[in-house]
C-alpha cells in the first residue's frame, strides 16, 4: 500500500498535541470537543483522525509502555482498526492482517511483541470471577453498540422511524434495539420522549426490581434518571422517591422526565449519601430501594477508555469502603422484608460480590440472587445487579 508520510506525520502530530492538553481532570470528550474550538485550523477529517487516535491509543491502556509513541499508537491502530495507514507506515509486515478477528490480531502481537493481555488492564485478578478476563479485555479493542429503550406503547412508531431514515438497527427485545455508536438520533425530532439511549445491561437490571401497585420506592442514587425512568416504564403506579446530592443532578432528571413525558407523580430530595440521611428522611420506610451505587466505572471503560490508564487501586479501596457506608444508611429506611436492589457498572469483586456479601453479613440482608451482566459478550457495558431482602 502506497502511504502519505507527510498525512500521516500531520495526523500523529495533531495527535500528540491533543494528548499532550489532556489533564485527566474531565472526560475525554468533554476536553475534545475543548479542544477542536481552540483548534479552528483543523478541518472535519482532521477532526475525525485525532478523536479516533487518542481513543484507540487509550484503549492499549498500559501495554508496551517501553515502546516509542508513534509504535505505540501504530500498534493501537492495528488492534482497533481493519484499516490504517499509520500501520502500513510502521509496520508493513502487519498490513495484510489487519481484517483478521482480533483474538488473531492479539495472537500475532503476542509472538511478534510478546504483547501481554492484563499489560492493557493490570487490574484483572481483582475482577469478578465469573468474567472471562481475556474476553473481557480483548472486548476494549471494538468500540461498543449504541442502545436505545422504546418507551412502552410507541415500540411500532420508533421502529418504522429508524426503518425509514435508513439507520442499521438490530433489535434485541421488543423495547430494546441496537445500532451503530455515533448514530445520529437527535435529528429524528418526531421521537423525542418515545425512546431513552440507556445501554443494555443497563436495561437488563430491572430483572432485579419487582414492585407492586402502590408500593414505595426510593431511587437513591438517581444521577440523569435512567433507572428511574426504566423503573418507571416497567411500574407506572408505584410512589418514587428520587435523590442525589447536588441540585443541578435533579434539575437535569426534571428535564429528562418532561421529554420522557412522566406523567407519574414522584417526589424529590437532595440527599447525601456520605452523610447521615435521617435529617432528611426522618423515619420513613421504603418498600424497595435501588441503590446504583457510585463506583469504579470500570464495566464501561470501553465508552470511555481513557480512564484504564488513570485509575489507581487507591481508587478502587475508596469506592468500597464509600459503597459500605452508602448501604449501610440507605438499609436503614428499607421496611421489613423489602427489597434492596444493589447496581453498579464495574467488573470489580470488591464492588461487587464483597459488598453483597458484607450487607448479608452485616446489615441484616438476605440474598435472593446477583449476576455479573457480561456486557463484553453483546459490545455493551458490563454490569453487576443483586436482589436483597431484609430479613
Amino acid at each position: 500500500m502506497e502511504v502519505n508520510e507527510r498525512r500521516i506525520g500531520q495526523q500523529f502530530r495533531n495527535f500528540e498535541k491533543a494528548l499532550t492538553g489532556f489533564s485527566s481532570t474531565e472526560p475525554f470528550a468533554r476536553y475534545l470537543t475543548r479542544f477542536f474550538k481552540e483548534s479552528k485550523q483543523m478541518g472535519s477529517s482532521d477532526r475525525r483522525m485525532t478523536s479516533r487516535l487518542c481513543y484507540n491509543f487509550f484503549r492499549i491502556g498500559k501495554a508496551k509502555a517501553e515502546l516509542p509513541m508513534m509504535e505505540r499508537l501504530a500498534l493501537a491502530e492495528y488492534l482497533c482498526e481493519t484499516h490504517s495507514s499509520l500501520v502500513a507506515l510502521v509496520y508493513p509486515d502487519l498490513f495484510p492482517t489487519l481484517e483478521l478477528p482480533v483474538v488473531d490480531k492479539i495472537r500475532i502481537l503476542f509472538d511478534r511483541f510478546n504483547f501481554q493481555l492484563y499489560d492493557v488492564f493490570p487490574f484483572s485478578d481483582h475482577m469478578s470471577d465469573e468474567i472471562d478476563k481475556d474476553a473481557f479485555v480483548a472486548s476494549f479493542f471494538t468500540q461498543p453498540k449504541l442502545f436505545i429503550r422504546i418507551k412502552r406503547g410507541f415500540e411500532h412508531e420508533v421502529k418504522s422511524e429508524l426503518e425509514k431514515v435508513g439507520f442499521a438497527v438490530h433489535e434485541i427485545g421488543p423495547q430494546t434495539l441496537a445500532l451503530s455508536n455515533g448514530t445520529k438520533l437527535q435529528q429524528l425530532f418526531r421521537l423525542e420522549g418515545k425512546y431513552e439511549v440507556q445501554d443494555l445491561s443497563s436495561q437488563k437490571t430491572i430483572h432485579f426490581m419487582e414492585a407492586l401497585p402502590g408500593q414505595s420506592w426510593w431511587d437513591a442514587c438517581a444521577a440523569s434518571g435512567g433507572k428511574a425512568l426504566l423503573f418507571l416504564d416497567r411500574y407506572p403506579k408505584t410512589n418514587l422517591l428520587v435523590s442525589d446530592v447536588r441540585l443541578s443532578i435533579l434539575r437535569n432528571l426534571d428535564e429528562r422526565f418532561q421529554k420522557a413525558d412522566i406523567r407519574q407523580d414522584y417526589r424529590k430530595k437532595i440527599i447525601d449519601l456520605r452523610q447521615d440521611t435521617f435529617s432528611i428522611l426522618g423515619d420513613e420506610l421504603f418498600d424497595g430501594i435501588i441503590l446504583d451505587a457510585p463506583c469504579s466505572g470500570s464495566g464501561t471503560w470501553g465508552r470511555t477508555p481513557e480512564m484504564i490508564q488513570q485509575f489507581s487501586m487507591d481508587q478502587l479501596v475508596e469506592f468500597s469502603t464509600l459503597q459500605r457506608a452508602i448501604a449501610q444508611r440507605v438499609v436503614r429506611h428499607l421496611k421489613p422484608n423489602g427489597a434492596m436492589t444493589y447496581i453498579t457498572c464495574s467488573v470489580f469483586k470488591e464492588e461487587n460480590e464483597n459488598v453483597v456479601d458484607y450487607m448479608v453479613k452485616e446489615l441484616g440482608l438476605k440474598l435472593d440472587r446477583l449476576e455479573v451482566i457480561k456486557g463484553y459478550q453483546d459490545k455493551a457495558d458490563s454490569m453487576f445487579a443483586a436482589r436483597l431482602i431484609k430479613i
